[in-house]
């Protein structure tokens, strides 16, 4: 399970220093890293690092660590990216989606989007079967949902997490 840091959010930009984010990136490539392996590649000794990570976490910069899986490795071969509208728009409504989206462990991601949908999930299931399942079981049953488009992924191109 990753460790998630409890720290309230703020959409106030933090300031890092070429240290810093030279952490971030070893941090991001592999979040296992030792800091005394991190200190020797950026140069600083082991209590600064640890310091600059701690300090990282306490101001949300560092959200969790994270386990990247395969997801073909354990049987989840279709990754879905479903547009969702709602009937409803109001804070209510999406709440309740909000909350709906949040217990469906096949949605990997939830984003809330401009345009002619309100939402895009990222979905994985184990084939089309699996999806239609969940499409129509779980996804339909929410209640207020509007207009639902799935589009199938046939490849993907470029997937990341690293950002600095």
């Amino acid at each position: 399970m990753a460790k998630t840091f409890q720290k309230e959010e703020s959409t106030t930009a933090v300031k890092l220093d070429q240290k810093d984010l030279a952490i971030l990136k070893l941090l991001q490539h592999n979040a296992r890293i030792t800091v005394k392996e991190i200190s020797e590649k950026v140069h600083l000794s082991t209590t600064p690092v640890y310091e600059r990570i701690k300090w990282m976490e306490e101001t949300g910069v560092i959200k969790q660590y994270a386990t990247l899986l395969d997801h073909s490795k354990l049987n989840k071969e279709l990754m879905v990216i479903v547009y969702v509208s709602l009937k409803q728009h109001n804070k209510t409504a999406g709440s309740k989606f909000v909350k709906a989206i949040n217990d469906m462990s096949e949605v990997l991601e939830c984003y809330s989007i401009s345009g002619e949908f309100d939402f895009m999930l990222k979905v994985v299931s184990e084939n089309m079967n699996d999806y239609y399942d969940f499409h129509v079981n779980r996804l339909s049953e929410i209640e207020n949902i509007g207009n639902v488009q799935s589009v199938f992924v046939m490849g993907v191109v470029k997937q990341t997490h690293v950002m600095v």
